[in-house]
């Protein structure tokens, strides 16, 4: 071979390993001694938190409880308890990085079952008897993983989507298993490690958007700090400082009251046929500190409540206000014309706190 032949087969070959690589598992063993280990969930967590572009409303990572591989039919066990509001599953994919080397098969689908499985509390649960409900069982073509970040990752959007729609399935589901336990083996044929997570990104249904509800309020009060009696702790303390404060009267809180329109008084009369008046109501009344979810808070009008518990001088009560309104049709006259239109925000609905 001349040495310019040779030269040319040099530069290819040392152009090739500079390209990107995007490699399907099938070609490549699930862990070798050699490959890079994937980021731990909360590296790749803050990873996805400095992404400027927005993916989903929520973010979850799940740490696998419990995994099992036995050629094409993999197991994973996860904590699922969180479920308990309605979302739109967006994208969810199990990135895995099992700790022993694990041939992938070249040819045929996986078989995956994922399991809800509570974490364990050694204090009171016995070890060898678990609460483990299965939730489903699917197969996936090697179409859907991938290699990336040094984690095998597989889609498993569909499957999951309906128990985010559903959130009250799971526990419908372990109502019925009440009694029941799931023995763990011995020597299960994989040990889990901490890098083996589900990743859930979720968003919150469009109706709920628009209502603006205060989700850091039903972070707050479903946390594991409720759980842990903390909450309730500072609950307390609020308490009795309010007893050492003013205290509205219920009956005197942020409320809708009848706010009757009439046409004919501002001068409207001449050109609107009908509703000559109408019943448009409107809110009045004190929010009280910290305001609660059933005076619909916006976040930055619960976290002003907040404040204002702790600083009352410096910072300002929220406002009552609408938070909810529905049009009203109405009938009129315009250049000659008799129109019938739809005009939105007309009628006070619900009052909140803003």
């Amino acid at each position: 071979m001349s040495a310019h032949c040779l030269r040319i087969l040099l530069l290819h070959a040392w152009w090739a390993l500079l390209q990107p690589h995007t490699a399907t598992v099938a070609a490549f063993p699930l862990w070798t001694r050699g490959q890079p280990s994937s980021p731990s969930p909360l590296a790749y967590m803050l990873s996805l938190y400095r992404d400027p572009l927005p993916r989903a409303d929520i973010i979850r990572s799940l740490q696998a409880q419990d995994v099992e591989v036995s050629g094409r039919n993999w197991t994973f066990a996860f904590d699922f308890s969180f479920l308990s509001q309605e979302e739109d599953l967006a994208w969810a994919e199990l990135r895995l990085q099992l700790p022993s080397p694990v041939d992938f098969p070249t040819e045929g689908p996986l078989t995956i079952e994922i399991f809800h499985q509570a974490k364990l509390n050694p204090e009171q649960d016995p070890t060898d008897c678990l609460e483990r409900v299965r939730m489903e069982r699917f197969t996936i073509s090697l179409s859907q993983v991938t290699f990336s970040s040094g984690s095998t990752v597989l889609e498993v959007t569909r499957p999951l989507s309906k128990w985010l729609k559903d959130p009250r399935a799971l526990e419908k589901q372990m109502a019925s298993l009440k009694g029941k336990c799931w023995h763990q083996p011995h020597t299960p044929p994989v040990t889990v490690t901490s890098t083996n997570v589900l990743m859930l990104y979720s968003n919150r249904p469009q109706e709920q958007r628009q209502l603006g509800g205060a989700t850091l309020l039903w972070e707050a009060e479903s946390s594991w700090r409720a759980q842990e009696g903390q909450l309730s702790e500072e609950r307390g303390r609020w308490g009795r400082r309010q007893r050492r404060h003013h205290l509205p009267d219920r009956s005197q809180l942020c409320r809708r009251v009848k706010f009757q329109v009439d046409f004919n008084l501002i001068g409207w009369g001449s050109w609107i046929i009908y509703p000559k008046q109408y019943n448009a109501y409107r809110c009045e009344g004190e929010c009280p500190n910290p305001v609660g979810e059933e005076f619909h808070p916006t976040n930055h009008a619960y976290i002003q409540s907040l404040l204002k518990r702790y600083q009352p001088h410096r910072v300002p009560s929220t406002c009552c206000a609408p938070v909810k309104t529905k049009p009203l049709s109405m009938l009129y006259v315009d250049n000659g014309r008799v129109l019938l239109e739809h005009h939105k925000d007309m009628i006070v609905e619900e009052c909140g706190c803003l």
